[in-house]
């Protein structure tokens, strides 16, 4: 834990004459900084300058390692806070194998565990544009398995050859326990549906949507 060195401590406060608050949080007016130092020793305490260009500097009384570990706890949580909220993007394709598809869900579900938003895309391209009801299985079947973490924000929307998905982070909901699931659930991932062969055109001359 690193000491902000801006921060004065005890004999480091310079100020002959400071107004003081003890440990109690009660104010107790101005007083002289022997005194107040003396107080916060005989209390195995610390005086600690908390407004330094007030006139006279504020101090108060309190346990400094205490203080700078709250102070670092704080700051690791704003940092943390100002990271997320982002709203992060998995692509897939409507042919994507289990094992694949398993390793897409963890990374949504750490994402949505980091209070971001995802948005699951199915891309085709070419003839899987003919098969465009395997994206709905596919992100179905994500959104139900990440059902005890994330939300879907409305149904699938297509835009070009692309369909997707809003998740929400839920963690449960304000208040809800999480949606148990069975043993076989929790073990196996979802499957994606069962994939097609896509068979070629029948009239040659029919023009294939671009790549």
């Amino acid at each position: 834990m690193s000491h902000d060195k801006r921060i004065k401590v005890n004999r480091n406060v310079t100020a002959p004459q400071i107004r003081l608050i003890d440990m109690h949080g009660t104010m107790l007016g101005i007083k002289p900084l022997i005194e107040a130092v003396t107080m916060a020793k005989g209390a195995g305490l610390d005086l600690v300058e908390i407004s330094p260009d007030a006139n006279p500097p504020v101090c108060k009384v309190m346990d400094f390692s205490k203080f700078l570990y709250e102070k670092d706890k704080q700051d690791k949580e704003n940092r943390k806070k100002q990271r997320s909220g982002i709203i992060k993007e998995i692509r897939v394709n409507p042919r994507i194998a289990s094992h694949d598809l398993e390793t897409k869900i963890k990374h949504i579900e750490q994402f949505l565990k980091e209070h971001n938003k995802v948005r699951v895309t199915v891309v085709f391209r070419g003839r899987e544009n003919q098969h465009r009801n395997l994206g709905e299985e596919i992100l179905s079947a994500v959104r139900d398995h990440l059902s005890e973490v994330g939300a879907p924000e409305g149904r699938p929307q297509m835009m070009g050859n692309r369909m997707s998905i809003m998740l929400a982070p839920t963690h449960g909901g304000k208040g809800q326990p999480p949606v148990q699931k069975s043993k076989a659930q929790a073990a196996k991932p979802p499957r994606p549906a069962a994939q097609p062969a896509v068979q070629p055109p029948l009239n040659p001359e029919v023009k294939q949507q671009p790549q």
